[in-house]
């Protein structure tokens, strides 16, 4: 199934729009949110537009998700996190209508309580390419 047209992450895929990619395989893309909660938040989506979780056909869960754990796992070597945050939203609160899934580094103290998140943004496209970088060396 080909992208949406008007899907901006659907755009990011087919590089119509611009990214940080973290991440480009046969299944999915990610790249660093626009948005980020805390830098180095990072969005896993397939590369075929669906919307939902449950859209997600069976035999493509497991590999998605594979890439899910390795960027949870190259948020604390690549980042030198503590932890990570992963967590999904199914259309309630899902800014984009495509299936995403947040990778967001974390440590003590960085600010995240409950579900009332700062934005911190990069200070420049620069600092993006830099944390972007440091996620795809740690996936190699």
């Amino acid at each position: 199934m080909p992208g949406m047209a008007d899907c901006v992450f659907c755009e990011i895929i087919e590089g119509r729009r611009p990214a940080d990619l973290v991440l480009d395989t046969q299944e999915a893309v990610a790249f660093l949110d626009a948005r980020p909660l805390i830098k180095g938040h990072t969005l896993l989506v397939p590369r075929t537009h669906l919307e939902t979780l449950p859209d997600l056909p069976p035999d493509r869960v497991g590999p998605f998700f594979r890439e899910a754990q390795r960027l949870a796992a190259a948020m604390e070597t690549g980042l030198g996190a503590a932890g990570s945050f992963v967590a999904m939203n199914n259309r309630v609160s899902q800014s984009v209508p495509h299936l995403h899934v947040h990778v967001v580094p974390r440590n003590r103290g960085d600010g995240l309580r409950g579900f009332f998140w700062p934005r911190h943004k990069y200070t420049s496209d620069a600092e993006a390419a830099e944390f972007a970088a440091r996620i795809r060396a740690a996936l190699d």
